[in-house]
């Protein structure tokens, strides 16, 4: 029984970290231009912008699906280590707290993924899957 919950955390795990750079990075195409002013209001060249969006759509599925799951949960520990101090700068405001700390523990969500791999489910791991089987 608790192997069999151990091995669902996994791909639950990566569903629930991936959903919120998928809808984000939606969300970002969808408002594009006023991101962009965002971005740009915040210091942060707005050519960069599409960037963060493949990085949140297409690395969300990558997550999602346990795809090369190492590589793009190092790059989004950093993607949310690096948003959380230019756009969450609690000590300037305090009410930013709780979105910076947001970003900080989702950076360590992917820290998990980083050094402990995408778990089972996933493309990563599917040759294990089958020579098991």
């Amino acid at each position: 029984m608790m192997d069999k919950l151990q091995q669902l955390s996994a791909p639950i795990g990566r569903l629930l970290l991936s959903m919120i750079f998928i809808f984000s990075g939606f969300n970002k195409m969808t408002g594009y231009a006023a991101t962009q002013g965002y971005m740009e209001s915040m210091g942060v060249p707005g050519m960069l912008l599409p960037l963060v969006i493949a990085l949140e759509l297409f690395g969300g599925i990558a997550i999602l699906l346990g795809f090369r799951a190492r590589l793009i949960a190092a790059l989004f520990v950093g993607f949310n280590i690096v948003s959380a101090f230019i756009f969450h700068q609690f000590w300037l405001d305090a009410s930013q707290i709780n979105p910076f700390m947001n970003n900080i523990a989702i950076a360590g969500g992917f820290l998990m993924i980083f050094a402990h791999g995408p778990g089972a489910y996933s493309i990563d791991n599917s040759h294990t899957r089958k020579s098991s089987v």
